[in-house]
């Protein structure tokens, strides 16, 4: 049965800015609260937060930068915040763009499917005790974590193209995609896990797609929404070549033109309650394990109360 979750739709400045959403997660049919890198609260503090004012709920993250800590560090926050909250985690990581790596790292990597790799490995073998010895491309570690018993924590590799879906598919327990429309998913995301988990003998990881959303109302105009809610992607080129696979080309396009081929090809869910529910659906029927609504869109066009009544409404027809 497909989960629907629930993601911040916006950067918290203050970690009482999630508890009205940890709250929908809790007391709704809401699986699971996410929230992207963020660089102002960062999320595991936020999440932790939370857990303190008296929301437990479980969480993901979707995705995490790499270059922003090593995989020690990330374990370590990792387990700390499933500890904190007594609730299961998916951590979910992602090299970034290439510009964001050069930024930090001083250079792209030259291989992210080997980068990601490496830094799951290391995450993987420390959560689960063991004294890791590895000497990789980008990330070597050599040391163990001490002993303790923590709620699951599942590993998620950010995926948006089919050589990371492989790798999802041999190292991780979930596949994050961004974006990705259903048939995209059905066609090109889901056989490249299946594939990555034969080679790897092991069966196929979950699926959670991140799926920008926003009901159809007399006072908004789709597109606006559109770009509110992905402007940054839309300019980034792995997006774009993601798209473009996807059968949804905006390479040169300006954002109105582009985020209207977006709508069309329906990498961002827009309509009638009934419509969405429609197409979610095909997001089901493409293999998602779990959904993760996304109303920024809404939320920066139209503010937070509009993004919590979108929410509170399609959550009610889905979860019914």
């Amino acid at each position: 049965m497909t989960a629907y979750s629930v993601l911040m739709p916006f950067l918290p400045r203050r970690p009482e800015q999630l508890l009205p959403y940890a709250a929908l997660v809790e007391w709704t049919g809401a699986d699971r609260l996410w929230q992207g890198q963020a660089m102002l609260v960062e999320p595991f503090q936020g999440f932790a937060a939370a857990a303190g004012a008296g929301f437990r709920v479980p969480t993901g993250t979707g995705v995490t930068l790499m270059p922003l800590r090593h995989p020690y560090e990330a374990a370590h926050q990792v387990r700390s915040l499933a500890m904190t909250t007594g609730e299961s985690v998916v951590a979910g990581f992602g090299p970034g763009g290439r510009e964001f790596q050069r930024s930090l790292l001083g250079a792209p990597y030259a291989s992210p499917l080997t980068a990601a790799r490496e830094y799951l490995t290391i995450v993987r073998g420390l959560l689960s005790g063991k004294t890791v010895e590895l000497d990789g491309e980008y990330f070597s570690c050599h040391a163990g974590m001490v002993p303790a018993v923590a709620p699951r924590i599942d590993l998620g590799l950010g995926v948006l193209r089919p050589g990371m879906a492989r790798l999802a598919g041999e190292v991780a327990d979930a596949a994050v995609t961004w974006l990705t429309p259903p048939a995209y998913l059905r066609d090109t995301v889901r056989p490249a896990m299946a594939e990555g988990a034969e080679r790897a003998g092991r069966a196929t990881p979950r699926l959670s797609a991140v799926v920008p959303v926003a009901l159809e109302r007399p006072d908004r105009d789709p597109t606006e929404l559109v770009v509110a809610s992905n402007s940054r992607h839309m300019r980034a080129p792995h997006y774009i070549d993601m798209l473009r696979k996807a059968g949804i080309d905006i390479a040169g396009e300006e954002l109105p033109a582009a985020a209207k081929r977006m709508l069309e090809g329906d990498a961002f869910v827009h309509g009638t309650i009934d419509a969405i529910v429609e197409k979610l659906t095909a997001y089901r029927e493409a293999g998602a394990d779990e959904i993760v609504l996304n109303l920024t869109g809404a939320y920066n066009v139209h503010g937070p109360k509009a993004a919590m009544d979108d929410l509170k409404q399609i959550l009610a027809a889905v979860t019914a």
